[in-house]
């Protein structure tokens, strides 16, 4: 049966940080060493001998000296030329350590959490070149005062949790996030795992969810680390990220359930061998459940459905038992005793997949938030956003919806 009520989700808040180097377009910058070559001892017979000249090192760093109003998730934005940086120290006003890290690129370093709003902030960087020779840049600057309009986040991904190797990295913004501030936003969603695995960030066309995810699915026994750091973060519209926001959790076994409408049975995969199979019943004619590669959202072992505020008299108050959730428009996998005799023969619901309750029981006692769902077969195609979808997308569409560019080794 289908339930248009979105259930309420638990959600962890999370907010967006300000740009690195915050778009100032003042640098300071200083140069050692003399370029060029001096002539030396001659060799024999008279001809001069080059000695090889020093590579000079150029630093150049932001925000620059004085800035005030700088945005609470400023980076110290650096540009070097001939070696590379090797010791950032930030303080606070009181003199405190401010812990972050450089960016992988070397562009910037960012600030472990959200700073706090009007402190002055003070830096020193130092490069050095590949012949040893250092130069060192120091900027202070005033952050702003505590901002007033926000963008609400929201993370899907929780400390400590076991998920299905579908599970997406889901962020939510509210309002969403304008293309033309989705590059900067998404400079500021950081994702690493272990084993290390290749992953891109893609928005929705609205900007109310990034989602993050690989050319396959995660390999079971993952650890991803997760930190949205966009506290602070300039967002569009004069608003800015709610809260910084980060999260750890391990990736299980993989377990796939795979329902195909041609024969309405559910084929279970669990690690590559396929371990059970069973009849269900999809959504009839006028509600088809939706083709396309879900995942399970959320489980409830004892729910209501109560579609009268939606569905007027066509509507339905209904205890449900082992429902879990595949989209936000209301399909699910659940337990139906009311349609036993059609499983396996015939389409009745509302556009859920019913099982029986023995069925739904052992299905609820063994997946896990983030195993993915394959519907196929419908009258009706599972629409981009409705639900954590995308796995619905081929890679080569789904990274169309990087804000950023792609390496090409991921393309």
């Amino acid at each position: 049966m289908r339930r248009t009520l979105v259930a309420v989700m638990a959600m962890a808040v999370i907010t967006p940080v300000a740009l690195a180097a915050c778009g100032d377009k003042e640098k300071s910058s200083a140069w050692v060493g003399t370029p060029g070559a001096s002539a030396s001892a001659s060799a024999p017979g008279g001809e001069p001998v080059l000695e090889s000249a020093s590579v000079p090192v150029s630093l150049a760093i932001t925000p620059a000296t004085g800035k005030t109003g700088v945005p609470l998730s400023a980076e110290i934005g650096v540009k070097v030329g001939g070696g590379k940086v090797t010791d950032v120290t930030v303080k606070d006003g009181a003199g405190q350590a401010v812990t972050g890290k450089l960016r992988d690129d070397g562009t910037a370093w960012v600030p472990a959490a959200t700073l706090k709003p009007s402190q002055k902030y003070s830096a020193t960087v130092v490069a050095t070149s590949d012949g040893g020779q250092t130069t060192t840049q120091t900027t202070s600057f005033t952050t702003m005062g505590k901002p007033g309009k926000r963008t609400g986040t929201g993370l899907y991904l929780f400390d400590d949790r076991t998920y299905g190797v579908a599970m997406p990295v889901v962020v939510e913004f509210s309002p969403g996030i304008k293309k033309a501030d989705r590059a900067a936003v998404q400079r500021r969603l950081f994702v690493s795992t272990t084993p290390a695995q290749p992953g891109v960030w893609s928005w929705t066309s609205s900007g109310t969810q990034a989602y993050y995810r690989g050319p396959e699915f995660w390999k079971p026994g993952t650890t991803i680390a997760v930190r949205v750091g966009v506290g602070g973060l300039p967002t569009g519209g004069g608003r800015y990220g709610d809260r910084d926001r980060s999260a750890t959790a391990k990736i299980g076994r993989s377990f796939e359930m795979k329902v195909d409408n041609a024969t309405k049975k559910m084929t279970v995969v669990k690690d590559g061998a396929t371990i059970k199979t069973m009849p269900v019943s999809l959504g009839k004619k006028s509600t088809p459940s939706s083709s396309g590669v879900m995942v399970v959202m959320e489980k409830k072992e004892q729910t209501v459905f109560d579609t009268t505020d939606t569905d007027g008299a066509d509507g339905y108050v209904t205890e449900i038992a082992f429902a879990q959730r595949l989209t936000w428009s209301g399909q699910y996998i659940h337990s139906a005793p009311w349609s036993v005799g059609d499983q396996g023969r015939r389409n009745v619901s509302h556009g859920c997949v019913n099982v029986a309750p023995g069925n739904a029981r052992w299905l609820f006692d063994n997946t896990l938030i983030g195993d993915p769902v394959t519907v196929k077969g419908t009258g009706d195609k599972l629409s981009y956003g409705n639900g954590w979808t995308p796995w619905d997308l081929s890679w080569s569409e789904y990274i169309k919806g990087s804000a950023l560019p792609v390496p090409v080794s991921l393309k």
